[in-house]
């Protein structure tokens, strides 16, 4: 069964069509740049053009960087302002003329590790955490998602976590590996000791780099990369527009519907 997933970032905004039995990709994955300042009208028109070059059929999902509750976007830190306040799910329904659902991005990402990636079968507390514009997170207990945790924001050192550790700022600091390793020590250490993980899993496109940071990482949970790499919001937001779909048949709010992760 074919679903289009798309992944709306601080800094791109990614898509494709995803075998949702398999959860993998199988057309091109397609990339813009989000739209200076992120403004509803214009990320929209983006998230319209690529779910028209992607074609298909039936509920298309989106993951947002912000806080969903019943369909409307509650925070806007990667995105304008104006993103507040704002029921997606009829925004974007209405522009790409199909039923939509919408959720936070980075518990796509950890729904489809949880599902078909490195957390598979996994109990206890799995905390899956993106590096990229900023820290995305997502947080299961026992296989089920607990929705809009948005660890990012923690704050270390009289800033938010990932104005300090966000994969991001490794790239405007022109901080090396081994610098930008001691920031994200301190952040997973916080972090440890507010949540206990038992599992903390890394994604986002830095993981391509695994192999220069990951080794320098010490932390007491176990650390395990995303197998599914920058691909997994995709492949989420897909997974939960066909969850929807099949249960029942409307999109419903993220913090209302069954989670996808409750069937582990």
């Amino acid at each position: 069964m074919i679903r289009i997933g798309v992944d709306v970032g601080g800094t791109g905004i990614k898509g494709a069509a995803v075998d949702v039995t398999r959860c993998e990709l199988v057309s091109e994955r397609l990339r813009v740049k989000t739209p200076r300042g992120g403004a509803p009208d214009a990320v929209i028109a983006r998230v319209v053009e690529m779910v028209g070059q992607l074609g298909g059929e039936g509920m298309v999902g989106v993951g947002l960087p912000a806080v969903i509750s019943g369909g409307v976007v509650m925070t806007a830190a990667h995105l304008d302002p104006a993103w507040v306040g704002v029921h997606a799910i009829e925004r974007i329904a209405e522009a790409i003329g199909r039923p939509c659902t919408v959720l936070n991005d980075a518990d796509a990402a950890g729904l489809a590790e949880m599902r078909q990636g490195v957390g598979v079968g996994r109990r206890g507390v799995v905390l899956m955490l993106t590096l990229g514009t900023g820290i995305g997170s997502a947080l299961f207990v026992d296989g089920h998602l607990v929705p809009n945790t948005e660890f990012g924001h923690i704050e270390i050192r009289g800033k938010a976590g990932e104005a300090r550790a966000a994969a991001s700022v490794r790239d405007r600091k022109g901080l090396t590996w081994e610098e930008w390793a001691d920031r994200l020590n301190e952040y997973l250490d916080r972090i440890d000791r507010l949540v206990w993980p038992d599992l903390i899993i890394l994604g986002g496109g830095v993981t391509k780099d695994a192999d220069a940071f990951v080794p320098l990482l010490r932390c007491r949970p176990q650390l395990m990369v995303a197998e599914m790499r920058n691909a997994a919001g995709i492949v989420g937001a897909a997974m939960r527009a066909f969850d929807e779909e099949s249960l029942h048949g409307t999109p419903v709010s993220t913090a209302a519907a069954p989670q996808s992760g409750s069937s582990l």
